[in-house]
């Protein structure tokens, strides 16, 4: 896409959603970190209808390592993989103690280092979390690229890298959390709403309904 193309985009896209953020609810920088943890594979509404019963008594890393474990899982057993993320929460929240002194870091580095965390889930805390100019390519947004041509990619890293080169600078920080919601509520995978999409003459998706 031509710069004046992508600027167009954006600018469309933002006027049609005009205050992007995560669907996930959390109390801290940390809940937030937890969260986002679950939510591999796994809905946002499945993951605040666990921890709107756990976030008010347990919030904390400290918490979490008393937990212990086994105890976790029993507290999120209604998430996908429950167990694999447990063990994760467990240790990521007891290195955020040895290491961090229980505080969130906020770089890329040190939360890839965290048990669980992979890049994408380091980026969705670095964005929200601390308000950076970061973009994790979820599912929604690796294919809301790939559709509009904004950034062709094999896989989200590669989409992520493109990304990176081509959104305008006024637009990074929100560009993530905007194509995000524009795929998981318009340009959906198998029932994209072609009517109602403000970006629709960027679409290169051939299966796309234009009546």
């Amino acid at each position: 896409m031509k710069s004046r193309e992508i600027n167009s985009l954006f600018k469309n896209l933002s006027k049609a959603i005009k205050n992007p953020k995560s669907d996930l609810k959390y109390k801290s920088k940390f809940t937030l970190l937890v969260s986002v943890v679950l939510s591999a594979q796994c809905t946002d509404v499945s993951v605040n209808n666990v921890t709107k019963s756990i976030y008010p008594k347990y919030n904390k890393p400290d918490h979490f390592v008393k937990l212990g474990q086994k105890k976790i899982e029993k507290l999120i057993k209604r998430i996908n993989f429950f167990r694999n993320k447990a063990k994760s929460v467990y240790l990521l929240s007891k290195q955020l103690i040895e290491k961090h002194n229980g505080k969130v870091p906020n770089n890329l580095e040190d939360l890839h280092d965290l048990p669980g965390v992979g890049r994408k889930t380091a980026s969705v805390v670095l964005n929200e979390g601390f308000g950076l100019p970061t973009i994790a390519v979820d599912t929604h947004v690796f294919r809301v690229s790939n559709r509009t041509g904004l950034a062709y990619g094999k896989n989200p890293d590669e989409v992520q890298k493109k990304l990176y080169e081509v959104v305008p600078k006024k637009y990074l920080k929100k560009a993530g959390h905007t194509i995000l919601l524009h795929g998981r509520y318009t340009c959906k995978a198998r029932a994209p709403s072609c009517k109602t999409c403000v970006i629709i003459k960027y679409c290169k998706y051939n299966s796309k309904e234009l009546r």
